[in-house]
Formats: structure tokens, C-alpha cells, sequence
């Protein structure tokens, strides 16, 4: 890793001074022309905009180039006569003709205005386009998507094209649950360390954008082999003090009230954003098993689940302009949450087609979760030209302790009790990153270069006691109890470089990443009994290094001014899970045990997407195909542990394997259609379709599975200035190797009116207004057939009001000279 390093920052020397000697050029040499594209509405740097210089005399003969993340350009060209034209996707274009280039010159600041026209309808006022489009990714902002009013960031990704949130919260991008989860560009205790249920206790109006990138550049993280889900929080720019506060009450219970405030001087930027929620979501769950052997042929089981979510997060940071050139930045978040679970599950237990007995089974679930994490920023800019270094630190920690007492009584034909129980648990996690990254424009090219180490270890607990009937006591049983430490260390180098030729952009990329997986049972633990169920060729103290390189290619291709497409290419990798590899089993229920595999390796995909983006007037259409395939691919199969429980039921297994390969194929459209000025329409439909082949304990898992997903969206402005907004979802059908799910479709129903001088907003809105939206599920293998329904969450109803403060102050104000985005353009 030294000579690594030695290597990255020789290369970094090496290509200062090259440009340099470039850029010696004598009095007769090329001229250089530079300059900044800015939004005229907020002031915010356009990255990727175009520079098109057409030369006078020879009209076929163009030239240019494009904007870094800070909006700046600095283009070598031959003096002449040249027409000049600044442009970017859905901003009117800003014209010099005929202009006499003999010297470099300065053009300055550059502001584009939204086309209204080719935007009829949509409100752009402090904000961006609906979607753009860049080199790696699209960035959609829903700011004005009143179905979030009262929402929080997991229902809010459930509205972004390509995006599906499942009814147990988890995210999948174009039909693939492995999916990275970053904020502002970064690993964050805001997504809960790989678990996406923090996601629920945060607001969705602290969203400014949703980047989905599926081809990610090489700046990026390697994990993922969906790709990257990027979500960008509001960071206020505007001098002076300003800012929200938002709150909601709905029915089921469910209430918050969030801020988010930001106070900016020339000197320092300083903001915050608190939120405290408080939910009772009710769900439900339905069972109809039956088994080929056992004392019971049939068990049906009705569950009711009642929750209690409290929970508060708040987020402090500043941003500090050392110079002109320069800035430091930190910020401190914390999140605290206690979450009980009360779930009653009554079973109808059948010998034959007689009913034989029925229980009553009671669990009480509390979790307490803490998490925190420090973050520290540097940047200097070295220039105007976009010449810059970033070096970031990071420290988060997480603590999750869970207790769930259960207890279980057969209520007829006779009452006794049959179990009871006392789970704990316990997960703690440290995770320290190091990141530095370097830009260096070279003429219409741009240069990156960086290093980013990522270092984290889990502790997990896990214990059972049992009653035990025959003397009143609790005993621990040995064979479930456990401590588990895991650790993934992660050091990776990129390299990429981009550059246009005309009306080709290009993004060319490569990542050296080194993973470390390591595991370690504790020491007083007796792993006889696990180490014959798992085998004696695997080995529970493992220590594992996988060196890998994961090259991207990224490139446009401009048809036409508002058309074009678009190819990508990357290779990823896919980590388990901490869960994944604890070789402990731990239980749901007393008849299902989940035991992760210590022996799994990680999976790795090559992925290609090619895409298509035509806009007309009132219609933007984008499109694309994509094509994965991935080899040592995960999936969780099910099977006999050959133990029943002392009432007769046969316990299974569910356990995650490597399984050979996984091919992906699929295709997209989306539509933007905005006919009139009262009336925005929106609608995307994903096709996929997965073969997956392995076979496993000489059972034959390959599957091939064919699915969609589509949604539609209208916002319509009714008399009164009242926005009315309807959205609808459908996943079709589905299957994996043992089980089939049916079709999803869920409605969601929105008004707003903006109130006070339009400096507030008051909102209506209904979440699955059918109340429809639930799995149903087919489970098949040799040994027991499950047909079920789950319900996480039944129909919402949300009234919210939002305030703001100095929202509406002109942003036309001098700024600092380093106001960048989180995002900052460097990767996760």
C-alpha cells in the first residue's frame, strides 16, 4: 500500500508538470479561453455544460469543451473567427457571433436560464431541471413532488425512476436489491450502515436530488452491482439566514416536525437539520404452510403487528473559507431511535385436514439504536480553472441493542404453555474513512486522480434463554449463543480522465481496490457442534484478501442539440454482508433458523448500459439498456436442518450461498410530458428479466425470472392555485429459485396550496389509497409449500405544513468563493 501511494502522488507530480510545459505556449501559440456557467436562479455551478466554438470561415470546423464540477472551463484553441455558444440539457443557450478570437480571454461568469418554454408547467423557481443528465449518472430532483409532504426518504426514493422500495423497506435498482446507498457522496450513518431502515426516520423534504448512477465512474466506490443510489440533502447557498420547518400528522399515528436552517456569512456557511418522528404504522402477515412429514400436514398462521417508532436525528455542520482558494468543513450527526415491535401470531395446527390444535405466540420486540459520525472536509482550489484537491476524514459508530421476549401457549383444545423465550441482541460498529482526491484540467481534458480507505469492524451478540418448564429457570442455550467480530477493510487508487471531441464526451476510468474480510468467533465458545453442521472445510476464524481492478468507460454522443446517446461499461463488486457471513444461527421463530456462511465470497459483475435522451418542446424522453452478468452470485435458499421442536414441527434453515452466475437483462423508458401549464405528466417503465444456474447440496437452484415495474404520475393545477398530484405503481409478478410473488400495485393521492404570501405550504396527501400495497408470496421445495401475504404498512393518511424562512431572498448576492455542494463531484 506504500509504494501504492508513492506511485499515486509520483503520477500526480508527473501530470502537474506536464501541463505545465503544455501549457508554455509562445506568442504566435493557441490562445486559451476560460469562464464559469452558473444557473441564474441559483447561482449554482453547471457541471458538464458546453463550450462550442464554430469557426466563422469553416462552419463544419467546431471545437470546445466542457465544464468541471465547479462550472469552470479552460479550452486551448487556434486564433480566429469563431460564432460562440454556451449550452446545456434544458437551459436556453447563450450566443456570441462572429466574435474575433486573437487573444486568450476571460469570459467570467456565464448564466443560464431555464427554458420554460421546453418546461411548461414546471415550477423552476430555486431549482434545477426534473432530471439531468450526466456523463455517470442522472440526478433527479423531487422537490416538487407533494406525495413526500410528510413523507420520509424511503417512501421519497419510491417515487425516482429506476427505483423500487419493497414492503419490507428494502431498495432495489432496476429489479437488483445490490444497491449502494450514499449521502452527499459518502458511507453515512443517515442509511444506517447497509440497513435502509434509518432511511424511515428521515424526512424526504431535506432531499435537494436523487443521483442514480448505474454505470458510476471510477471515483466511486466499486461496491454495488446495481449500482449507486447517491442522495444529495439540501445545503442553502444564499447569504444571510434562511431555511424550513416542516411538520405532519397523519393517521395511523404517525407525526414529525424536521428543520432545516442555515445561516451564511462571506467568512463561514453554518447548517442544521433536526427531526423528531414519532410513528405507529400497524401491519400484517398471513400464512398457509404445509409440510410433507412431521406430526402436522398444514399450519396456518394470522399475524398483527403493532409498532412504536420514536425517533430523533440532528445534523450540525460548518463550512469555513480559510481563503479565497480554500475551505474547511465539519459536521457532526446523530441519530437515536427506540423501535417496539409488538407482533401476535395465532396458528391453526392441522394432522390430516382435522384441526388439531391452535397457539397464541406473543413477541415484544425493543430496539434501541444510537448512531453518530464525525466528518471533516479540506479543499483548495488552486485555481479558477478547477485545478483542486479534496482530502476527506470520516468517524461513525453505531449501537444497536435488541431484547425480544416470546412467548408461546397452546390455547386448544387444551391451555399450556409451550415456549418461552428471551432473545438478546447486540451490534456495535466502527467505521473510520480516508479519502483524498485530485482534479486537474488539462485544456478541454480533465484529469482525476485519488486514494480512498475504508476501515470498519462489527461486534455482534447474540444470546437465547429458555424457559425450562421442569424447574422455572431460564437456561442459555449454548448452541445458539454467540459472539461474532467482523471486520472489512477496503484501500483503493483511481484513475480516470475525460475529454470531448466535438460532439463526443468521454470518461475513461480505473480502480484498484484491495478487500480484507476477516472473522473471528470468541475464543470461549466450544464450535464443535457449528463446525460439524457447516463442515469441517469451513473455517469460522477466517481471514480472506481479494485484489481486484475495476475499469469504467463512460461516453456521450450528441446527435442533435437536444439529443443524444449514451454507452457505459464498469466492473463491481459485491461484499456479504456481515449477516451474511456470521456463522451463528439466530431465529425469527422457533421453526425458522437463518445461519450465515462464513465460506461466501464476494461476488463481482461486469455491467453495460446504453441510453438514449431525445427532448422536444413539451417532451423529454429518456431511455436506455442494460446487460449484467454476474459471477459467485449470492442468493438465500432454504432447506431441512433434520430437527423438529418439541411439538412436532420440522425446523428449516435459510442460508446464503454462492451461486455460480446471475444474468441480467433489461430495458427502460421514461417521459416527461408537460402540455399545458396546469398539467405535468410522468411516467417510466423498467423491463428485466435474471437467469440465474448453481446447484447446491445437489439441488438445482437455476431459475429464470421475468419482471416489470412501471409508474405514472400527473400534477394537475386546479382553480385556486391548488396542486393536485396523483401517483401510481405496479411491479409484476416475479420468482426466485424456490418462491414466486405476485403483482404489486399500489396509488397515492396529493393536494397543496401554498399559504402566507406563498411563504408556506399546507399539504393533504393519502399513501396507498387502496390500501393494496402488500407481497403475496408462493414458497416451494421438496420438504414444505408456504403461501403468505405481508402487509409492512396499511394505508396513510398525512396533513403537513411547511414554513419557510428567507427561501425567497435573491440569490444574486455576492457568495464565498468555495461554495460547493457535498456532492463535490468526489465518490463514495
Amino acid at each position: 500500500m506504500k509504494s501504492g501511494l508513492l506511485f499515486f502522488f509520483l503520477l500526480c507530480g508527473l501530470v502537474i508538470n506536464t501541463t505545465t510545459v503544455l501549457g508554455q505556449n509562445g506568442p504566435n501559440g493557441p490562445i486559451t479561453l476560460t469562464g464559469k456557467v452558473m444557473d441564474n436562479d441559483t447561482n449554482e455551478p453547471l457541471e458538464y455544460a458546453t463550450l462550442v466554438l464554430q469557426s466563422v470561415d469553416n462552419p463544419e470546423k467546431v471545437t470546445g469543451g466542457i465544464t468541471d464540477v465547479d462550472g469552470i472551463f479552460s479550452v486551448e484553441t487556434a486564433p480566429g473567427n469563431y460564432n460562440v455558444r454556451v449550452e446545456f440539457i434544458s437551459y436556453k443557450p447563450y450566443v456570441l457571433p462572429q466574435q474575433n478570437l486573437t487573444d486568450s480571454k476571460d469570459f467570467g461568469i456565464i448564466k443560464l436560464t431555464v427554458d420554460v418554454a421546453q418546461l411548461q408547467g414546471v415550477e423552476v423557481t430555486g431549482e434545477k431541471t426534473t432530471v439531468e443528465v450526466r456523463l455517470d449518472k442522472k440526478i433527479y430532483n423531487i422537490g416538487k413532488d407533494l406525495t413526500t409532504s410528510g413523507a420520509n426518504v424511503s417512501d421519497a426514493l419510491n417515487n425516482v425512476p429506476s427505483v423500487t422500495v419493497d414492503v419490507d423497506g428494502a431498495i432495489a435498482l432496476r429489479g437488483n436489491s445490490n444497491v449502494r446507498i450514499l449521502i452527499n457522496g459518502r458511507p453515512s450513518a443517515m442509511a444506517g450502515f447497509g440497513s435502509t431502515d434509518a432511511l424511515r426516520q428521515l424526512p424526504a423534504d431535506a432531499i435537494e436530488s436523487v443521483e442514480v448512477i448505474t454505470s458510476p465512474s471510477a471515483r466511486y466506490d466499486a461496491e454495488g452491482t446495481a449500482g449507486i443510489l447517491n442522495i444529495i440533502l439540501k445545503k442553502e447557498k444564499t447569504l444571510g439566514f434562511n431555511g424550513s420547518i416542516n411538520s405532519s400528522i397523519g393517521f395511523p399515528v404517525a407525526s414529525q416536525v424536521s428543520t432545516n436552517l442555515n445561516l451564511r456569512t462571506d467568512k463561514f456557511n453554518v447548517f442544521t437539520t433536526l427531526g423528531y418522528t414519532y410513528r405507529e404504522p400497524p401491519g400484517n402477515a398471513f400464512f398457509n404452510n404445509t409440510y410433507a412429514n412431521g406430526e402436522f400436514a398444514r399450519i396456518i398462521e394470522d399475524r398483527d403487528i403493532n409498532r412504536k417508532d420514536i425517533g430523533f436525528n440532528a445534523n450540525l455542520g460548518m463550512e469555513y473559507f480559510l481563503t479565497e482558494k480554500s475551505s474547511l468543513s465539519g459536521s457532526i450527526f446523530g441519530r437515536f431511535s427506540d423501535e417496539e415491535d409488538f407482533t401476535d401470531n395465532l396458528s391453526d395446527r392441522f394432522v390430516g385436514t382435522s384441526l388439531d390444535s391452535r397457539t397464541f405466540r406473543s413477541e415484544n420486540e425493543n430496539q434501541d439504536d444510537k448512531s453518530y459520525q464525525v466528518s471533516l472536509n479540506y479543499m483548495n482550489n488552486f485555481n479558477d480553472e478547477g485545478h483542486k484537491l479534496t482530502a476527506d476524514f470520516q468517524y461513525s459508530y453505531d449501537d444497536e441493542t435488541k431484547t425480544t421476549p416470546i412467548e408461546e401457549n397452546r390455547i386448544f383444545p387444551d391451555n399450556d404453555l409451550l415456549a418461552r423465550e428471551n432473545v438478546y441482541e447486540a451490534e456495535t460498529q466502527n467505521e473510520y474513512l480516508l479519502q483524498a482526491d485530485y482534479v486537474l484540467p488539462m485544456g478541454d481534458a480533465q484529469f482525476e486522480a485519488g486514494y480512498r480507505g475504508k476501515f470498519e469492524q462489527e461486534v455482534t451478540d447474540y444470546q437465547l434463554d429458555t424457559l425450562n418448564q421442569n424447574n422455572g429457570q431460564f437456561e442459555t442455550d449454548q448452541n445458539l449463543t454467540n459472539q461474532f467480530t467482523y471486520d472489512e477493510n477496503v484501500n483503493a487508487l483511481y484513475s480516470q480522465y475525460g475529454n470531448k471531441f466535438g460532439k463526443f464526451s468521454f470518461l475513461l476510468g480505473l480502480r484498484l481496490e484491495n478487500t480484507q474480510l476477516k472473522g473471528q468467533v470468541a475464543s470461549d465458545f466450544d464450535a464443535t457442534a457449528l463446525q460439524e453442521i457447516l463442515g469441517a472445510d469451513v473455517d469460522l476464524n477466517f481471514d480472506k484478501n481479494y485484489l481486484g481492478l475495476f475499469p469504467t468507460i463512460n461516453w456521450i454522443f450528441e446527435l442533435a442539440e437536444e439529443e443524444n446517446i449514451s454507452l457505459g461499461y464498469n466492473r463491481r463488486i459485491n461484499r456479504p454482508r456481515g449477516f451474511f457471513i456470521n456463522p451463528f444461527p439466530s431465529r425469527s421463530s422457533r421453526t425458522n433458523v437463518f445461519q450465515g456462511n462464513p465460506d461466501l465470497d464476494p461476488a463481482f459483475a461486469n455491467a453495460f448500459d446504453l441510453g438514449y435522451l431525445k427532448r422536444w418542446e413539451k417532451l423529454t424522453l429518456t431511455s436506455s439498456i442494460y446487460y449484467q452478468k454476474e459471477t459467485n452470485s449470492f442468493e438465500v435458499i432454504q432447506e431441512e436442518t433434520g430437527e423438529i421442536t418439541s411439538d412436532g414441527i420440522r425446523i428449516i434453515r435459510s442460508i446464503p450461498i454462492n451461486l455460480s452466475t446471475n444474468e441480467r437483462y433489461g430495458a427502460e423508458l421514461g417521459l416527461l410530458y408537460n402540455p399545458a401549464k396546469w398539467l405535468r405528466l410522468n411516467g417510466s417503465f423498467n423491463f428485466f428479466q435474471f437467469v440465474t444456474e448453481g446447484i447446491f447440496n445437489e439441488v438445482d437452484f437455476g431459475t429464470k425470472n421475468t419482471s416489470w415495474f412501471s409508474r405514472f404520475s400527473a400534477k394537475v393545477t386546479l382553480p385556486g392555485k391548488i396542486d393536485w398530484q396523483t401517483n401510481a405503481f405496479y411491479r409484476g409478478p416475479s420468482q426466485t429459485a424456490q418462491s414466486e410473488n405476485k403483482g404489486i400495485f399500489s396509488l397515492d393521492l396529493a393536494f397543496s396550496k401554498d399559504v402566507l404570501g406563498d411563504k408556506a405550504t399546507v399539504s393533504f396527501n393519502v399513501s396507498d389509497l387502496l390500501n393494496t400495497r402488500k407481497r403475496q408470496s408462493l414458497t416451494q421445495t421438496a420438504f414444505f409449500t408456504s403461501d403468505s401475504e405481508f402487509q409492512w404498512r396499511e394505508r396513510q393518511i398525512t396533513l403537513g405544513f411547511i414554513y419557510r424562512i428567507n427561501e425567497k431572498k435573491s440569490a444574486n448576492k455576492k457568495q464565498g468563493q468555495n461554495g460547493d455542494d457535498e456532492e463535490g463531484g468526489y465518490g463514495g
